[in-house]
């Protein structure tokens, strides 16, 4: 039997926008970030840079137990 694991999830920019900019998320093993994206009503199109633990990662990486995924939107310019 696979228990939940916690994952921090912290939000930079507009993404804290109704929502929040830190927290401890119970999820699932194996649950990918585009899915941590998805289930808070992010579009992964919006993405422009995710981390697990300070290190670039890909959405279809995995974070483990405890470790902190930061969602950071495209930067527009302009």
């Amino acid at each position: 039997m696979s228990h939940d694991m916690k994952v921090r999830v912290r939000l930079f920019a507009m993404f804290r926008h109704g929502r929040f900019r830190e927290r401890d998320i119970e999820l699932p093993p194996g649950v990918t970030v585009r899915q941590i994206v998805e289930s808070l009503d992010i579009d992964p199109e919006e993405v422009g840079v995710t981390m697990i633990n300070s290190r670039h990662c890909s959405l279809n990486d995995t974070p483990s137990d405890g470790d902190v995924v930061a969602i950071f939107p495209m930067i527009g310019g302009g």
